[in-house]
């Protein structure tokens, strides 16, 4: 768990504009969500896990347990279930709502490779270590 404690700022995004359209999120978020750079933390404190994501727009933050759901409000106002997992340098999420998505985070020497999933739409965000 290498990852804990360090920050990855986000260095390049493929297909995040089509991502955000499954979604049915609207133009004017969208434009503003492709022209951010966030930065991502994880933490943790006891058994506790917190995933921070910070731009200049806006800041989220969840914490959870693996394995066990929670609440989730989504950067684009969706209210979903979540549950995360840990397996080997993945943390993989599953968000359950009108949309289910699975996000799956692998961190590796230096860096965090996001991967966003929505029905056939995928997304890759590759994030460097600061």
């Amino acid at each position: 768990m290498a990852f804990v404690g360090k920050k990855y700022k986000l260095d390049k995004s493929e297909n995040f504009d089509e991502y955000m359209k499954e979604l049915g999120v609207g133009l004017v978020t969208r434009k503003m969500g492709n022209s951010l750079s966030p930065t991502v933390e994880v933490t943790l404190e006891g058994d506790t896990y917190t995933l921070t994501t910070t731009s200049t727009f806006k800041t989220s933050a969840i914490s959870f347990k693996l394995g066990q759901e929670f609440d989730e409000e989504t950067l684009d106002g969706r209210n979903v279930k979540s549950i995360i997992t840990l397996d080997g340098n993945k943390l993989t999420q599953e968000q359950k709502g009108d949309k289910p998505t699975t996000i799956v985070r692998e961190f590796n020497d230096g860096e965090l490779i996001t991967t966003l999933t929505i029905g056939s739409v995928k997304c890759v965000r590759v994030y460097k270590a600061v």
